[in-house]
């Protein structure tokens, strides 16, 4: 049975939570609010790193960033604060009614008392936007200290030196005998090795990556295959070959913008020299 309040003739009747737990679930639509917020955010922030933009314009995304993962903690802080409250004076059934808002206000200074860096690691958005970011900063064009050139470059540069002056010594030979330009060749096959999908063994349009093994796929792909195998009371190990990871789940899977970036962009490139 829910609380007590009293009537207008003083004595003690029902509480009814209706309208805070109908404010409760408008609060909790705000945090798709936030979660769209730190998707803009998110891909701004790898838009600035793709095109070599100031560290300035990134810091503000990181910086958007921490605020919304914030806003995120304090607003789950203060529902749980309500919801412990409606809980303890529904069990309570106390005589005299107590001070809701008072009792909210200690429970939420207690749980933000606790704040510490260390809870954005909770925060799945805001710890798949570091790890994406650092990945693409690797797969960038290096600074100005390395001459503006990205890996495949500098193997280029590197067989540019080891020939020589002019065409001779080991370019020479390798025109010859006709395998000039094989390092570039792999290089780039790998590159489109990891963009097939282990399952549909086509280039992935949405891919997500495994947190477990690492591994990506398609999303429509992996999905199905996992609801396939559940519906059978079975588990899904990961379809990459060689792969240990026997229980793929959904909350598994996140989505790999870098990846996804980095097919659009081998595309794009694709178009330009055919």
């Amino acid at each position: 049975m829910p609380g007590r309040s009293t009537s207008s003739s003083g004595s003690t009747g029902f509480i009814s939570f209706s309208g805070v737990e109908s404010a409760l679930s408008s609060l909790k639509n705000f945090q798709s609010c936030i979660s769209s917020g730190m998707d803009t955010a998110y891909s701004v922030a790898l838009g600035l790193v793709e095109t070599q933009t100031e560290v300035s314009s990134e810091y503000s995304m990181d910086k958007a960033m921490v605020e919304f993962a914030m806003m995120d903690r304090e607003l789950n802080h203060y529902l749980k604060a309500v919801q412990s409250t409606i809980n303890h004076v529904k069990e309570e059934r106390p005589e005299e009614i107590p001070d809701l808002k008072l009792l909210v206000e200690e429970k939420f200074s207690a749980l933000q008392n606790k704040n510490s860096d260390a809870d954005f690691q909770n925060n799945e958005k805001f710890t798949q936007f570091k790890q994406q970011l650092k990945e693409l900063k690797k797969q960038s064009v290096k600074p100005k200290e390395d001459g503006g050139h990205n890996d495949f470059d500098q193997i280029k540069d590197k067989d540019a030196s080891r020939a020589g002056n002019g065409r001779d010594g080991l370019q020479a030979d390798r025109e010859a005998d006709g395998t000039e330009g094989v390092d570039e060749d792999m290089i780039v096959t790998q590159s489109q090795t990891n963009f097939i999908c282990p399952i549909t063994q086509l280039e992935m349009k949405k891919p997500v990556k495994n947190k477990v093994c690492g591994h990506t796929y398609e999303e429509e792909a992996i999905v199905r295959m996992i609801e396939s195998k559940h519906r059978r009371k079975k588990k899904a190990c990961c379809p990459k070959i060689g792969c240990s990871h026997t229980d793929v789940r959904m909350s598994d899977l996140i989505q790999d913008e870098v990846l996804r970036r980095a097919i659009e962009s081998h595309k794009k490139k694709r178009r330009q020299s055919d």
